[in-house]
Parts: structure tokens; sequence; C-alpha cells
């Protein structure tokens, strides 16, 4: 569909829209275990910055990541992790920002993600049937009925590209045969990442989200922790779990699992 935005309007547009939820909001404090992002922070090692350097896909060039919003804690690495999930399976903490790809002797791949509130108002089970390459989004009737200035002039979808707040990839997760409208997927915004937000769903920096798509198979097991599970597989079993890195006021009191 083309659209009829000025640059600048689109733009202003499209740096307010979330995949998963109504409302945009400031992004608020780092995951625990990344560095503020200041003039102070640590430069990245150059392991990281080539991991987040600019590449190509599908014809399309994907920029590197500002270093600012980089460290060396808050890229993709291989970590303990303790489960009885199997191999292959993605573990979610909403809570602490981070989703666990389960490997096999204790160990996971650990990606930083930004969270927005339908991620945290999600938990439990579901599987990913399939995924999609720069996917298309299209606002729900209830986006528009609630924001019509908002999201009125896209009512229709926006194609995949660059400037669209699903990012390169998208997996779609699924619970006893119904879409839950819950998305895993890259983003437009890399400053987001590693944060809790009050919109959107769990999305990854776009060069973490096509590692991870690589990985991933249909019927991918996906488990989302709780705000009381949070930490879980961090520490070995019988160890307490670490304190849960977040302030009330930025996350619901009591969030609750989205069914549709």
């Amino acid at each position: 569909m083309q659209m009829s935005f000025t640059k600048p309007a689109a733009t202003a547009l499209l740096l307010l829209l979330a995949a998963c939820a109504p409302r945009p909001d400031a992004a608020t404090p780092p995951a625990e275990g990344t560095a503020p992002e200041t003039a102070a922070t640590p430069m990245p090692s150059p392991e990281v910055l080539a991991m987040y350097g600019a590449e190509e896909d599908d014809g399309r060039v994907i920029p590197a990541v500002d270093p600012k919003f980089l460290s060396d804690a808050k890229a993709r690495q291989e970590v303990d992790y303790w489960t009885d999930e199997k191999p292959g399976t993605i573990v979610v903490d909403p809570w602490a920002r981070r989703l666990y790809l389960v490997k096999e002797n204790n160990r996971a791949l650990r990606y930083t993600v930004a969270v927005g509130e339908d991620g945290r108002g999600f938990s439990g089970e579901a599987h990913i049937p399939y995924q999609r390459e720069w996917p298309s989004w299209t606002p729900t009737q209830n986006m528009i009925a609630e924001d019509p200035e908002l999201y009125g002039p896209v009512k229709d979808g926006l194609e995949g590209g660059l400037e669209n707040p699903l990012g390169a990839r998208a997996l779609y997760l699924h619970r006893g045969g119904k879409d839950t409208l819950y998305r895993i997927h890259g983003t437009m915004d890399d400053s987001s990442i590693g944060k809790a937000t009050s919109a959107g769903c769990i999305r990854l920096f776009n060069q973490d989200i096509i590692d991870l798509a690589e990985r991933v198979r249909s019927g991918t097991h996906v488990v989302v922790l709780t705000r009381a599970q949070s930490g879980k597989g961090t520490v070995p079993p019988g160890q307490p779990l670490p304190p849960v890195d977040y302030r009330p006021e930025d996350f619901p009191a009591n969030p609750t699992t989205q069914e549709t």
C-alpha cells in the first residue's frame, strides 16, 4: 500500500507505533547487567561491534547498531542456564528483559530484549507455528477505535521494511490453536533494547532477531515467565532467585495472561 504521509510525519508516526499495544511511551531503566547509556559507558568490544554491524538482508541494508546502545553484557552470548526445558525451547523473562534459547548441558543462548506492557501481561506456554521475514503490520480494530488519529492512516497496514515496527523478523505465538497476538520480533528503535516500555511485545535488535529466527523451527516451544519466576534458570537449582530489577510504577501490579 502506498502511504501519503510527508516524510517527517511518517517518521514521527512510525516512531510512535508499537507492534502489539495501543499506547507508546518513553523507555525506562535498562535491564539488570546492562550499563547505563551515558558517556561513561565503556566502549563495547570489537567482537560485539562486529556482531551488530551493518548487514544486508533480502536486499535491505540493516544499519549498524549505534555503539552507545550496546555493551558486552547486552550482546547475545552463551551463558549458564539451568532448566528442565528441552534444548530448542525459548524462555522469555520479560521482567529481566532477557530471552533464552535453551541448549544442552545447562547452557543457553541469551538475548537482551525490550518489553512492552503486553509483553509483561502475557505468561505461560505457547508455540511458534510460523515466522515471517520483513513482516507487514496492521493495527487491530481496537487500536484504531481507541486512537483513530494515530492508527487510522495505517488501518490498511504497513509493508515490511526498515521503518516497520516489527523489524526484520517476527515469530508468531499460538496457544490452543489460536493466535495469542503475542510476538517476538525485531525493532526500528535500537535505543529501546534492554528497557521496559509501555507498548509492544518482545523485541530484539534486528541483528539478534535474524540470528534467533535462523535457529527456530516450526513448533518451537515457548515459555514466558511470570514476575515471581523472573531469574529462573540463571542460578543452579536450590539457590534463591536473583532480585528483579524493576520499579513498581514501570510494571503492572497484577499481570494477566492474555487469552484470545
